[in-house]
């Protein structure tokens, strides 16, 4: 038995009804190669890739691989937004309060269990948004000395 062939980013985008672009083929593999990356390092990422490209068609592209869920899109309190291939897991982040690395966490029991509100108030819950705040193995060893 052989195992499934992972689709090309090309597929991906044709997949959610995308049309194939040089820059948001670049884009998307940029995002995933990343860390969490702002508007400003992705534009860099994706003029690396393939030469110029605007700060208002990276803006246009991420709305549309954001809106087409192949990429996720998280804004911590006093930080720019910052995008993520990690997508379709409900998954958290940790962030240092100091130097502001974000990192994935899992959900605390493996699943989604924070989809169930105490009151949900009639809302059809789709998502939970959980940011756990604190300082990073650096920033904290840095602190400590």
């Amino acid at each position: 038995m052989t195992a499934p062939r992972t689709p090309t980013t090309a597929e991906e985008l044709r997949g959610v009804g995308l049309r194939v672009t040089a820059a948001r083929v670049a884009l998307l593999e940029t995002v995933r190669d990343g860390d969490h990356l702002g508007v400003e390092a992705i534009a860099t990422g994706v003029r690396g890739r393939v030469g110029h490209i605007s700060l208002q068609a990276v803006y246009e592209a991420l709305h549309a691989l954001t809106t087409a869920g192949l990429v996720r899109r998280i804004e911590p309190p006093g930080s720019p937004a910052r995008f993520e291939g990690r997508v379709g897991d409900n998954h958290h982040h940790l962030v240092c309060r100091s130097c502001g690395a974000v990192v994935d966490v899992d959900c605390a029991v493996g699943h989604a269990p924070c989809l169930t509100a105490s009151d949900d108030r009639g809302f059809a819950i789709d998502e939970a948004e959980v940011i756990y705040w604190g300082l990073c193995p650096d920033c904290s060893t840095a602190r400590s000395t």
